[in-house]
């Protein structure tokens, strides 16, 4: 991928990636994806036809299991599957960019092949321990703490909002835990891989969420957890530095799924608005609601095009932490407004939960607060313009 791309001028590759993953989403997801958002149960029959198309590997190299693409296919799958399911998208977006990847661009040759097979074949989910009660964004809040005991590092701490971090299939969470002080005093984060079931690493009871109630979210606590010493994740003070690498590239991941969020709200709409008549006619031949799905497609478009360059930048090994905000930020909000316009285009129907625009409604707020808020990405923003 080099520059910008429109849709219709994707390489055959992408395109034909885009029409199989429409049509996993229409005829696999969609008809389930209700009754998985009202039972609060994870989707583990998808999970393993995503896992036998190779989505779980798509951006990570043949010999560690991967399809050997990259992370712009990753996008257009999130994409696709983002326009009938946040919960099934986030559970790929999440086990790719935030449970394996850290292991393909810090892990030693050793972890990246006792790992990311595994984690590439979707036989296995990883989770990605940053955020704590009382610190996310903010490292200096962190409180979790690993100390090296002869040849093991004794972890003890918390945390939460912790993603595929409890599933039948989840093995591993990487932790970024403090392992001592820098030489200006301040704390020096490193990450550490946990495996599941090590004694001491208790999975708390699922989150009543407000939405995404088909994805896995656990609260995780950690006393005098014991892993081995070559259980470090990258050098040890770099861990922080290397989750935010991380996180400038799921923001474009996160981007692409708000952006099919958004995309879906339209076509939803369009479908609607063409087939429900009031006064004898479609409500689509009012002004009032075509413009209005007008506005919501040229947010789609405006958010695409947006994700669309931050992925041609990192892919081209150019600077893209600013237009990664940018989309991650204008998609969010893309995907919130098109899920509250797009309730209002269907009317009382939208407030029932079997319509796909009410679980956008529900679920999208999520969007504007993960992976760095609205206000974090416009501090990131203007810290770039030097401000």
């Amino acid at each position: 991928m080099s520059g910008f791309l429109s849709t219709e001028d994707l390489p055959e590759d992408y395109r034909d990636l885009k029409a199989t993953v429409a049509d996993f989403a229409r005829t696999v997801v969609a008809p389930v994806a209700a009754q998985h958002d009202r039972d609060h149960t994870f989707p583990y029959d998808v999970v393993k036809g995503m896992a036998d198309m190779g989505l779980f590997g798509l951006p990570f190299p043949e010999e560690y299991g991967g399809m050997g693409g990259d992370y712009f296919a990753l996008c257009l799958a999130l994409e696709e599957l983002g326009k009938v399911d946040q919960s099934v998208a986030i559970t790929l977006e999440a086990a790719v960019s935030l449970g394996a990847m850290p292991i393909h661009r810090f892990g030693t040759e050793e972890q990246k092949q006792e790992w990311l097979p595994r984690l590439a074949s979707g036989q296995a989910l990883g989770g990605f321990g940053l955020t704590e009660p009382g610190a996310g964004s903010d490292a200096g809040g962190t409180t979790t703490t690993a100390v090296l005991d002869g040849d093991e590092w004794v972890i003890n701490g918390a945390k939460q909002f912790i993603t595929n971090s409890g599933t039948d299939i989840t093995a591993l969470v990487t932790v970024a835990a403090v392992t001592g002080t820098d030489a200006a005093g301040r704390k020096q984060i490193s990450t550490i891989i946990v495996p599941s079931g090590t004694p001491g690493f208790e999975v708390g009871p699922a989150y009543d969420k407000v939405g995404w109630n088909a994805s896995d979210t656990h609260p995780l606590s950690f006393t005098d957890v014991r892993v081995p010493r070559e259980n470090l994740l990258g050098e040890k003070g770099r861990g922080y530095a290397n989750f935010l690498r991380i996180l400038d590239e799921g923001r474009i991941a996160i981007a692409a799924l708000a952006v099919g969020v958004a995309q879906g709200c339209v076509d939803e709409c369009v479908r609607y608005a063409k087939e429900r008549s009031a006064f004898g006619r479609p409500i689509g031949d009012n002004q009032s609601v075509a413009f209005t799905i007008a506005r919501m497609q040229a947010r789609a478009y405006t958010a695409r095009t947006a994700y669309y360059d931050a992925a041609a930048l990192m892919l081209s090994g150019k600077p893209f932490k600013r237009q990664a905000s940018i989309a991650k930020m204008i998609a969010s909000e893309a995907a919130m407004d098109n899920a509250r316009d797009g309730t209002q285009v269907h009317g009382g129907y939208g407030f029932m939960n079997e319509y796909t625009v009410s679980r956008h409604y529900r679920d999208s707020k999520i969007l504007e607060i993960g992976e760095g808020t609205t206000e974090v990405q416009l501090m990131l923003i203007a810290r770039d313009l030097g401000l």
